[in-house]
């Protein structure tokens, strides 16, 4: 199991729904071990990389309405 973790930058976050919304659209996300999101857009990720990959992180939050920015 090789965890990887990574901070990026993205959009469609105003407000506490925002970020709850944020957090559903990422809830049951295989592999995923930790998120954490600010009311910046600001997300916190950490996942197994043996079983998904950033590329299916990223997507699965731009289907949701949150596209990725940039890294921070």
């Amino acid at each position: 199991m090789a965890t990887q973790t990574e901070t990026i930058q993205v959009g469609g976050v105003r407000c506490e729904k925002c970020v709850m919304r944020l957090a559903h659209a990422l809830e049951g996300h295989e592999g995923l071990e930790a998120a954490n999101a600010n009311l910046m857009g600001v997300v916190s990720l950490s996942w197994d990389d043996s079983t998904t990959s950033r590329e299916a992180i990223v997507d699965r939050l731009a289907k949701s309405g949150f596209p990725e920015l940039t890294a921070v």
